[in-house]
């Protein structure tokens, strides 16, 4: 069992950044060994991924956030973190994280990012 806390989003302007965060409470050591991902989801669409990483740090992106995101994570301390930048008004959305491929059983309740001016 995993309780999944993301924070961080809020109100921006174009141009603007975020850094959000992911913690992940639990006891399960899958967590700590297996690649990661951050998701989002804007209003009448599907859920995607945007960003992933393994447990030795290799990372991959969708092409709309390349250069623009990164993604990290800190297993000691249990926490994901996305570092976003230059953001667009096409980027608002929920954003969530998760296993990847993800465990439909885990979603947290996401943190929102608004971009506009």
């Amino acid at each position: 069992q995993v309780q999944l806390v993301e924070s961080g989003g809020g109100l921006v302007q174009p141009g603007g950044s975020l850094r959000l965060s992911c913690t992940y409470e639990t006891t399960e050591w899958i967590w700590g060994l297996s690649p990661m991902g951050w998701y989002r989801q804007a209003p009448g669409k599907p859920r995607d991924l945007v960003a992933g990483i393994t447990n030795a740090g290799n990372t991959n992106y969708a092409d709309s956030v390349k250069g623009r995101f990164t993604v990290s994570r800190d297993n000691g301390a249990k926490v994901l973190y996305l570092q976003v930048n230059n953001l667009k008004p096409e980027d608002t959305a929920v954003y969530f994280c998760n296993l990847k491929p993800p465990r439909a059983e885990s979603w947290g309740q996401g943190t929102q990012v608004t971009v506009s001016s």
